[in-house]
């Protein structure tokens, strides 16, 4: 019996790392560390911090234009992240990597945008453009008018550096799929930091973009 156990448990694993291997090898699928599989992953988290954002900011204000807006960019992304969870789990990919976020990029001119190798501290945000632990926290315990202007200042910074990976996935990608979201990206958010400059011209707050 231990035999026929050992022998079910070979022939399992060796079964699973066929599936796997299959999946690394399939056509067309791009490699661990293809721009393409790094755009997925680090595009993922920088949507989720968005999501999460756009969520605070409905909690604490009753301004129909920005409780409109954080909806769409919560709906929008959302989808988005859905889309690029599929795509790694189609490629036959992790879905996390161990190297650092932004490494997809590097050697490129969107160098600027790697985050740096240094420790990082509980302040710092995991990407660029992304709100640190303090401004999130500052963002929860804010509420009506403060809460409006903190969140479109947070997520114009947000969007900015969405764009600029946006860009650089179209400048490094020939995948159709993935132009296709990063060309949407662009559009979509270049939009919307127009939308939320206005909206911070008409608090007052326009000094504070630049």
């Amino acid at each position: 019996m231990r035999r026929i156990y050992l022998l079910a448990g070979v022939a399992v694993a060796l079964l699973a790392a066929t599936v796997v291997w299959g999946a690394l090898m399939r056509p067309g699928a791009p490699p661990d560390t293809s721009p393409e599989a790094g755009f997925a992953r680090d595009m993922q988290v920088h949507h989720a911090q968005a999501v999460r954002m756009s969520m605070i900011v409905r909690d604490r204000t009753r301004d129909e234009e920005t409780r409109r807006l954080a909806y769409d960019i919560a709906l929008t992304q959302q989808q988005q992240i859905g889309q690029m969870y599929a795509w790694l789990e189609t490629w036959g990919l992790p879905q996390t990597s161990s190297g650092r976020p932004m490494a997809w990029m590097k050697g490129r001119h969107h160098v600027e945008m790697i985050a740096k190798p240094e420790q990082p501290t509980p302040e710092s945000p995991p990407m660029p453009g992304m709100a640190t632990s303090r401004q999130l926290k500052e963002l929860e315990q804010a509420s009506g008018r403060d809460a409006e202007v903190r969140f479109l200042r947070l997520m114009i910074a947000h969007h900015q550096a969405g764009v600029q990976m946006a860009e650089a996935a179209l400048s490094l990608s020939d995948d159709p799929q993935v132009r296709r979201m990063a060309t949407s990206i662009v559009a979509a958010q270049q939009s919307e930091i127009d939308l939320m400059e206005r909206m911070l011209v008409a608090r007052g707050e326009a000094e504070r973009t630049q």
